[in-house]
């Protein structure tokens, strides 16, 4: 058994969304390869008997399990998987320190962690193991699936490329070698700056009180983490952010290099509105074969899909799942 650490985990339901009445809650703890302990949620179809096609969910980026991924796992355990949302290294219940920091090696190695967890589950089927990455980590559960060949389906919903912001800034309106240069030495001067105070400076959450020239995908965000619709006191963006040191590694190791390697299915999914639409539409290029596929949604946007239960395919989803995880 790996060794794992002692975590506080909060008992009480305390997510953004209401309680399901058709599924068994429970907190669960698990270990990765870099020996940082993550903490999960899991939801079990209430009366499922044997062995149950399963689903890890992550996301967004900076975001904790009581929020958008919690809401996804709760709601496909009500349509027959048992699934976890677990809260990455570094953030919310799970171990890791120093906190708010992330590297997307560590990143692609907690889905891969929740994978090891679910595939030794008595309750769960190892041949019908899914993921769900949303936002960010819809980021890295592609990439997840560039290199864990147990996922056999793959969902990523209104997905970044943090890798991309990170080099590129948002839109690449910052993709020039002068744009990142300036960027390494203000990340490098708070690494100085860090380590004489022994402390790490917060980059800032979702910035409160909103700006009346704020652009839209601030208040997209400020709409969702900044409200009672989906503020949590553990989610770094409702809150102080992740720390400013962080961002060098993602601009340092980009991902989906073998991208159109993945032989399991990948279903992605955006809103036509959403600022963030063209890195899964330009991710979706890179993959090969005829069981992948692109769904656009109509008129919404980014955090549309976060919570929006009236706009989040989640018909499809199931279906897609149910196909490829027979």
């Amino acid at each position: 058994m790996m060794k794992t650490e002692t975590l506080t985990l909060t008992q009480e339901w305390d997510k953004t969304f209401p309680k399901s009445d058709k599924v068994d809650h429970c907190k669960v703890t698990f270990a990765n390869h870099f020996g940082i302990t993550l903490a999960a949620d899991m939801y079990v179809p209430r009366g499922a008997a044997g062995k149950l096609p399963a689903i890890a969910v992550s996301g967004p980026f900076g975001a904790c399990k009581e929020q958008s991924s919690g809401l996804y796992a709760q709601e496909m355990a009500e349509r027959g998987f048992l699934t976890i949302a677990f809260d990455p290294s570094f953030t919310g219940e799970s171990g890791g320190f120093p906190r708010a920091i992330h590297s997307p090696d560590i990143d692609v190695e907690d889905f891969q962690a929740a994978v090891d967890f679910l595939s030794c589950c008595d309750k769960v089927d190892p041949e019908r193991i899914g993921i769900i990455g949303i936002c960010g980590w819809g980021g890295m559960a592609l990439q997840t699936a560039c290199i864990d060949t147990r996922v056999k389906t793959t969902v990523v919903s209104t997905m970044y490329d943090m890798s991309r912001v990170a080099g590129n800034g948002y839109f690449d309106a910052a993709d020039s070698r002068e744009a990142r240069q300036a960027a390494r030495k203000a990340i490098n001067a708070q690494r100085t700056e860090d380590f004489r105070n022994g402390s790490y400076a917060r980059a800032g959450g979702v910035v409160d009180p909103l700006p009346e020239d704020a652009p839209f995908f601030v208040k997209d965000y400020h709409d969702y983490y900044k409200t009672r619709r989906g503020y949590h006191p553990r989610s770094l963006n409702s809150n102080e952010g992740w720390t400013v040191s962080t961002g060098t590694s993602l601009m340092n190791t980009r991902l989906f290099t073998y991208a159109g390697e993945i032989d399991s299915a990948i279903l992605m999914i955006h809103g036509e509105k959403a600022h963030s639409c063209y890195m899964s539409r330009d991710a979706f290029k890179l993959l090969k074969g005829d069981n992948k596929e692109l769904v656009i949604i109509p008129g919404a946007v980014h955090t549309d899909l976060y919570d929006r239960k009236d706009i989040i395919p989640f018909d499809k989803i199931q279906k897609f799942m149910e196909e490829h995880l027979k």
